[in-house]
């Protein structure tokens, strides 16, 4: 008669868990894609159905484009145990560059509606960019000065350049179909904006500061 032998089936969770590891798959992953769904079907239900639709998950996939692409670059910076500071800064200066360069610079040599405006205005500002990054990565690795501090002084130096190249006025418009239906856009010297910004959320604050300028407005 023989003894029974002992079961050495692994338990469920055992078992799981090595199905996760052999698929390596991160059980923190799916805990927060758990997380997004949650919020989006939440939104979804509070917005009575507008959240998840085409429209709106097109919206905020261009809003949220240039935020994503920071944070896959301050990936490797914060892997190196670094910190970047001037990140929105330096955002913020090769964006104006490019809206200069489209709007004024090429328009200039190239003509408008010209098809490689678009091209070389990219071009300009990714490499701007570049060399940016390239002589603030020169000052941390070489001469050994503290992530921090050039980052930190970046922020404001890249924040003042951004001005600096716009010289405080709106760049706009991009088209030229936009620039016939704004003549004012014509002479855009003819006015100085207090706002650094542009698109759409600019508009409502320049059209109250045209209104408030307009020699027929309410004290």
């Amino acid at each position: 008669m023989t003894a029974p032998v002992a079961s050495t089936a692994p338990p469920p969770s055992a078992a799981s868990g090595s199905l996760l590891s052999k698929l390596e798959i991160d059980v923190r992953m799916l805990g927060m894609l758990a997380a997004l769904a949650v919020i989006w079907i939440g939104f979804d239900i509070l917005s009575g159905g507008v959240f998840l639709t085409p429209r709106n998950l097109w919206n905020l996939s261009v809003q949220t484009a240039s935020v994503a692409i920071m944070a896959t670059g301050m990936v490797l910076v914060i892997v190196t145990r670094n910190i970047d500071l001037s990140v929105g800064a330096i955002l913020g200066v090769t964006g104006m560059i490019f809206g200069v360069a489209q709007v004024q610079w090429l328009p200039a040599y190239l003509g408008l509606e010209h098809w490689l405006t678009a091209p070389l205005a990219v071009l300009i500002a990714v490499t701007i960019g570049g060399l940016i990054g390239l002589f603030q990565g020169w000052l941390i690795a070489y001469l050994g000065i503290p992530s921090f501090i050039v980052t930190l002084g970046g922020l404001l130096v890249w924040r003042g350049a951004a001005w600096w190249v716009t010289t405080g006025q709106t760049i706009a418009p991009m088209e030229y179909g936009d620039r016939e239906a704004q003549p004012e856009a014509r002479a855009p010297n003819t006015y100085t904006r207090t706002m650094h910004t542009t698109g759409p959320s600019a508009k409502p604050t320049h059209a109250w500061m045209r209104s408030r300028s307009s020699p027929n407005a309410s004290p």
